[in-house]
């Protein structure tokens, strides 16, 4: 376990399973998303403990992609690698941004109980409402989703990972949020596309992660062989 290069590996692998369990948990805890639609206010503030729970988990689940976004860069190689680490780049400061808008879960949460329902809500969609909040937080977040489909994409063509594994994982964290059967299928798509990518890198060797291929050495060695 001293092997720096193994460990990289085994983060990045297992941040990519780890994530959709921690996200699809998360929303189910929310008891606005649980709610299946309608008027969700005073949700919130109503059932603060479960709103705690539920941020503090999609918040690590945003968190723990980090590491896999990084290995998912690490394996741009062969074709595409500008792309490739320009939209990881940007996957990596969307998801940090998505991070911190899971603060708004408390903001209504503690409004809600402070004051009226309706006027507490209000308050925290205004404050969400601030051109800082969208400019800043909420089109980088979005923008950096497309852009992890993007890296995801890079990969398969450069045969890293199957196709159909970036485009499941993105289709599952729209979906998910919409409780039950969108949270059931989301869900089944984001740790089955997650799910792919990670354990291919954890099943990877340690020359096929560092790009090291094993031929040169072969060759080096039946060269050395034939001057004996």
């Amino acid at each position: 376990m001293s092997d720096p290069h193994r460990l990289r590996r085994l983060a990045a692998g297992s941040s990519l399973l780890v994530t959709p369990v921690l996200y699809i948990a998360g929303v189910v805890i929310d008891p606005a998303l649980r709610q299946g639609g309608g008027d969700t206010t005073g949700v919130y503030g109503r059932f603060p403990e479960q709103v705690s729970v539920s941020a503090t988990l999609l918040h690590w689940s945003w968190v723990l992609l980090v590491p896999g976004i990084i290995g998912m860069i690490h394996l741009v190689r062969r074709r595409h690698v500008l792309l490739g680490h320009i939209v990881g780049a940007v996957a990596l400061l969307g998801v940090v941004n998505f991070s911190a808008l899971m603060l708004s879960d408390f903001v209504y949460s503690t409004l809600e109980r402070a004051m009226p329902p309706a006027v507490g809500a209000k308050l925290a969609d205004e404050a969400l409402a601030d051109p800082g909040a969208t400019f800043g937080f909420q089109i980088p977040g979005f923008a950096g989703l497309v852009a992890l489909l993007l890296l995801g994409l890079v990969l398969a063509a450069d045969r890293q990972v199957p196709w159909w594994a970036p485009v499941a994982m993105l289709a599952g964290v729209f979906t998910a949020p919409i409780f039950p059967i969108g949270t059931v299928v989301g869900g089944v798509l984001f740790l089955a596309g997650s799910g792919a990518m990670g354990l291919r890198m954890l099943r990877m060797s340690q020359q096929e992660w560092n790009g090291v291929s094993a031929q040169p050495a072969a060759v080096a060695d039946g060269k050395h062989a034939s001057t004996r």
